[in-house]
């Protein structure tokens, strides 16, 4: 897998620093884009719902589960 990218985000006004994969930044951007939100709103999004959870890999996990969300989906599920 490819080396971690370090991104600056604002998160409700303060600025923080994430090192993820690149991969799971672009996963992270067609997310974000699919629920009509920039990154930096889905990032906070899971921040305030994260518990304990380092941020990046509360990160890491809500892409996974998203993806997973979409690979055992029904085609009717309008939850796809």
């Amino acid at each position: 897998m490819s080396s971690e990218r370090k991104r600056s985000l604002s998160i409700a006004g303060h600025r923080t620093s994430i090192s993820l994969e690149e991969a799971f930044w672009e996963a992270l951007k067609e997310i974000a884009a699919a629920g009509g939100q920039p990154v930096s709103a889905l990032v906070a999004e899971v921040d305030s719902g994260r518990g304990e959870l380092n941020l990046s890999s509360a990160l890491r996990l809500h892409a996974l589960a998203y993806y997973k969300r979409l690979a055992t989906a029904r085609p009717d599920d309008p939850e796809a």
